[in-house]
């Protein structure tokens, strides 16, 4: 029999050579570990839908941050509950909020590790929603200067990166301006900037108890029959300043991760 000149599977032998041309190489300092951050001392309560992972008080992050680092993980990124809500999410900028105490909790237990933020309202609002309310509509450009005023607390306190994931338009921009303003030209913004409505979140809305009281999120979250759509988003994001594009919730949406990579040359993150 007369094979062709080239044989794959003369660099498929053995680990050595496999190792040696592999293209995709995942690594423990690629991946970033969601902390949830709740009010008191000494707590840590498991969430029922998503087992092994914990809501935990602000004294039990040095330990969470040791276990990272000793298996190679060196981000994370910080969700918080607050101990109040009110429709304004206001908590969500408090000087002394429960993020912005985790972050300087971390920053000075655990130096080493990169602390990036979440930033949205929904968390903090009383109803719910990722944006404060204008009757029963989510108020976009409201919304717009509670999120910078949100990241600019984080990073005064110094977080290493922000990650808005609310889908309001125009907040990009407004949250790099916010910083640049500030002197805080060096911290990335890793944007949410494809992020469609979706089941999976059902676990993650019980960590953070941020299910919406009333309605749902589709007027901001994308629609998950749309591809060219989410080219948009992720070109208006670009031109807004991000650094990073994520695609949530990854697993589902494969294809879209591809075609940004064949789009765009921003580093894309993957959360699921």
């Amino acid at each position: 029999m007369v094979f062709p000149e080239y044989r794959p599977r003369r660099m498929r032998q053995n680990e050595n050579f496999r190792a040696m041309i592999r293209e995709t190489h995942l690594a423990p300092e690629q991946l970033v570990y969601p902390l949830f951050v709740m009010p008191g001392k000494g707590k840590r309560e498991e969430v029922s839908s998503m087992p092994g992972v914990f809501r935990i008080s602000v004294d039990q992050l040095k330990k969470e941050a040791q276990s990272c680092l000793e298996v190679g993980v060196r981000s994370v990124i910080l969700f918080g509950l607050p101990e109040k809500k009110d429709a304004m999410g206001s908590g969500s900028h408090a000087q002394n909020g429960i993020v912005q105490q985790a972050i300087k909790e971390l920053k000075n237990t655990a130096p080493d590790l990169t602390v990036i933020t979440d930033v949205c309202l929904c968390e903090y609002t009383d109803h719910g929603h990722c944006g404060c309310l204008k009757g029963n509509e989510v108020d976009n450009d409201t919304t717009l200067e509670l999120l910078a005023r949100t990241a600019l607390s984080h990073a005064k306190a110094g977080a290493d990166m922000v990650a808005p994931s609310d889908m309001m338009d125009g907040r990009v921009s407004e949250i790099r301006n916010s910083l640049d303003e500030n002197d805080f030209h060096n911290i990335p913004i890793m944007s949410y900037a494809v992020k469609y409505a979706s089941a999976f979140y059902g676990p993650f809305r019980d960590a953070a108890d941020c299910a919406p009281q009333f309605g749902d999120r589709r007027s901001y979250q994308m629609d998950p029959a749309n591809t060219r759509e989410a080219l948009r988003e992720a070109t208006l994001d670009v031109d807004e300043g991000a650094d990073i594009l994520m695609v949530k919730p990854a697993v589902a949406y494969l294809d879209i991760i591809s075609r940004l990579r064949d789009e765009f040359d921003l580093p894309i993150a993957a959360y699921h």
